[in-house]
């Protein structure tokens, strides 16, 4: 969560809607892996991952995360603080992932990690875009991230051929079983530190703030644990459905 205006007061209290949908999309990942791996592991049908359906889900469930990992920068006391502690479990994750034969370089944890300690940093001079003008600039950013992500070429080599992968432009030999760029999807996570603003100081109906949820506002308040873990459990889940299945 992200750096506040110290003349902005600001609720300590959790916003469970917030956490709900933060639940949500949380679920949404681990279901999704959990269909990637029936299709890598189980010998499931294709579709069954990746179809129409999904993939729209994956890219609505991935921004919404994002753009509430935005909001919650509006809350932090350090983005940069937490922004290093999300890098060092990332690192982690890739080491463990890299001697299981299926890297991640740069998956979710580690663009979160970097948006946070990139906003951290850099703070100053996006608080400092108009209110009004702000949306409009993230907007064309996610627009044209996507475009020129999608249709432009880049080839480098090197280091130069690893920065050109991180910001969205994967090199030949470039390999990540989770891979989210920085472009386009730094413009969400500005995108919600804009929205935050806003929700810290308490311009939304009352109810978006004492609207009571079941059961999604604790996971959505685990969602680190809950992507630490999961992908671990799940192997396993999935591992013991193949060793009794297989003849």
């Amino acid at each position: 969560m992200g750096n506040v205006n110290t003349n902005m007061k600001v609720s300590k209290t959790r916003i469970e809607i917030i956490d709900a949908l933060r639940g949500i999309s949380v679920i949404l990942m681990v279901v999704h892996h959990l269909l990637y791996n029936f299709v890598a592991f189980l010998g499931a049908p294709p579709w069954l991952f990746s179809n129409p359906v999904f993939d729209v889900l994956h890219y609505f469930f991935a921004g919404l995360f994002i753009f509430l990992s935005g909001v919650s920068s509006r809350f932090s006391r350090s983005n940069i603080k937490r922004g290093l502690i999300v890098i060092a479990v990332a690192a982690g994750i890739s080491a463990i992932m890299y001697f299981m034969e299926m890297p991640i370089w740069f998956g979710i944890l580690h663009f979160l990690g970097f948006s946070m300690l990139f906003y951290g940093l850099t703070h100053k001079f996006w608080t400092a875009i108009p209110r009004a003008v702000a949306p409009f600039v993230y907007i064309i950013g996610i627009i044209g991230g996507a475009l020129a992500t999608s249709y432009a070429s880049i080839n480098a080599h090197g280091v130069a051929g690893v920065v050109v992968s991180v910001l969205g432009w994967p090199q030949a030999g470039f390999v990540s079983y989770d891979y989210f760029p920085i472009l386009p999807w730094i413009f969400v996570f500005l995108l919600g530190t804009w929205a935050g603003k806003y929700i810290a100081e308490k311009k939304l109906p009352n109810w978006f703030y004492e609207k009571k949820v079941p059961i999604f506002p604790i996971i959505g308040r685990n969602a680190l644990i809950i992507y630490i873990l999961h992908q671990p459990i799940l192997y396993g889940i999935v591992f013991a459905i193949k060793y009794f299945i297989t003849p």
